[in-house]
């Protein structure tokens, strides 16, 4: 029930204090994005913590000019892998398995299966498999990031593209997904801050088939 009602405590906060945030809540929410699964646990996706801030200046200006980016005590930015590749999908399994104390080749049967079905498809429908395993991440850190009571507001509303540009994610074979500020609420200045959490009713949400 923590996490519930964590769950109802956190919002998407409008307006930051630019109050640091610890960063042993920084590593936690870190590591639960870490630990987060994705599709045949290939992590195709990076996470990237910005504290710089004339970096945040120059990201706020390609973020439609949301106070939160330069206001928040860290930036994170999720970006995907633009493609998945047989040299990528081949260094997790051999990374898996010496972890796990194997033969190299322990598991080569799906691997292969898995590098047949990927590279067969484009690099668009790719990246946006990619992109979709990010935001299981992404969530698991906002979930996280509310337990410890540290705001941070769900980002789309950005340039993707000149986000790239910016932190030179081509060059590491990477895409801009979403980014989430963390830092602490400014409550007197959010005007978001004291309205009732609305969703739609359960009922219409919830569908149980027995």
């Amino acid at each position: 029930m923590e996490l519930i009602t964590a769950l109802k405590w956190r919002y998407a906060t409008k307006k930051m204090n630019g109050q640091p945030v610890p960063q042993d809540k920084v590593d936690a929410i870190l590591e639960a994005t870490y630990l987060a699964p994705t599709s045949s646990g290939l992590q195709p996706y990076e996470v990237i913590v910005i504290t710089n801030d004339a970096l945040k200046e120059n990201i706020r200006e390609v973020a439609n000019n949301q106070s939160q980016i330069t206001d928040s005590s860290h930036l994170l930015v999720f970006a995907a892998w633009d493609n998945y590749t047989a040299e990528r999908i081949n260094d997790v399994f051999l990374h898996t398995t010496t972890e796990r104390g194997l033969p190299s080749n322990a598991m080569d049967d799906y691997k292969n299966r898995l590098i047949a079905a990927y590279t067969s498809r484009s690099a668009q429908e790719n990246f946006e498999h990619a992109a979709r395993q990010a935001y299981i991440g992404f969530g698991m850190a906002i979930a996280a990031a509310a337990v410890l009571e540290v705001d941070a507001t769900p980002m789309e509303g950005f340039n993707n593209s000149a986000l790239d540009k910016l932190l030179d994610l081509e060059a590491k074979g990477l895409k801009s997904v979403t980014l989430l500020p963390l830092g602490y609420r400014d409550a007197s200045n959010d005007w978001l801050v004291n309205l009732k959490k609305v969703r739609k009713p359960k009922e219409a949400f919830i569908s149980v088939i027995s």
